[in-house]
């Protein structure tokens, strides 16, 4: 079987690459792809160097499954490419999360829905999965009326780029390049992608209608404000949920603890709780602060971590592959 992994050189292509190795995911040939500018350029993976090749070579290829972190344009143009070959792509942008005759797929809520004709594969926004895998168990058991997400995002969810503007503010550099509007180190911006007419960014927006795409359910309610901060590891997101009846707290830890791909940190006597730090290079999401909303009835407070290069976005895209996989679908 032949892997491509489409956009080998960034962030998330590396880290995709790293959750591949860990998996043992089963392939016989791998095709590291990139843009021009690194055609050529060698990659050495699991004791062996890769030549990175172009996305006409890969192609022509023909792989099996395609992962893509690319980014938006190229996904739009080069994903029905690959389709039109016979291969399954699973793609990171949001090129086609919305696109109503492609699949929006966490793996451990709606992977059942994927058909031998799903050739593109949307994986949803980083903020967006870890938020739906924690909150799936509680949707099933209670059904869920109103989300309300506050953001805490890291700068990898921008990029090297950023990661280095923050880095070189941080060690005093004068004139640093500038990835943001305004400084991020020591600073807050609440401002991730572009601002619409509406108010709310382009992010916050895709919190709101991802959400209701993974879940199938245009009545569930959702407001999001995304916020970046100065940290690298994992994004984090105070959640607070109305469900449609009463719940009891022992049962939602239960639920919880026994949801897949979730772990419960909430012990905050001995200050355990869900951090960014801790969630570095892991692939579950983490939630803790669970406690009732003592404002109004059947509400949840909750306080949500993954690491958004993990789950939010090289991880799920591998489960989606794994389930291919598993389900015989190539």
């Amino acid at each position: 079987m032949k892997l491509a992994v489409v956009g080998a050189t960034g962030l998330v292509g590396s880290e995709i690459l790293e959750v591949l190795d860990e998996h043992n995911f089963p392939y016989d040939e791998l095709l590291l792809v990139a843009s021009e500018r690194s055609v050529g350029k060698q990659i050495e993976y699991k004791g062996k160097k890769h030549t990175v090749i172009g996305l006409a070579d890969a192609v022509a290829a023909k792989p099996e499954i395609a992962i893509f972190s690319a980014g938006g344009s190229t996904s739009l143009e080069w994903a029905p490419k690959f389709a039109e070959v016979g291969t399954f792509v699973i793609d990171n942008s949001s090129a086609w999360r919305m696109d109503p005759s492609k699949k929006l797929v966490v793996p451990e809520i709606n992977a059942k829905e994927i058909t031998p004709n799903d050739k593109i594969i949307a994986n949803p926004n980083c903020s967006t999965i870890q938020m739906v895998l924690a909150l799936e168990p509680l949707r099933q058991r209670y059904g869920i009326k109103r989300i309300v997400v506050s953001t805490y995002q890291s700068v990898t969810g921008t990029g090297k780029a950023a990661v280095d503007q923050m880095m070189a503010e941080r060690s005093g550099e004068a004139n640093p390049p500038m990835v943001y509007p305004h400084k991020i180190d020591m600073n807050v911006l609440p401002h991730i992608d572009v601002f619409q007419p509406n108010g709310y960014t382009k992010e916050e927006m895709k919190m709101i209608n991802e959400t209701k795409k993974i879940f199938s359910d245009n009545t569930i309610q959702v407001t999001s404000t995304t916020v970046r901060i100065p940290t690298m590891g994992g994004h984090s997101e105070a959640v607070n949920v109305e469900f449609k009846q009463d719940f009891d707290l022992a049962e939602v830890r239960s639920l919880l603890e026994n949801a897949p791909g979730v772990i419960v940190q909430d012990d905050p006597t001995n200050f355990v709780y869900p951090m960014p730090i801790t969630s570095h290079k892991k692939d579950e999401v983490f939630v803790g602060r669970l406690r009732r909303d003592e404002s109004q009835p059947n509400t949840l407070n909750m306080w949500i971590v993954a690491d958004n290069l993990r789950k939010g976005a090289a991880t799920n895209a591998v489960q989606i592959a794994e389930y291919l996989l598993e389900n015989k679908l190539v």
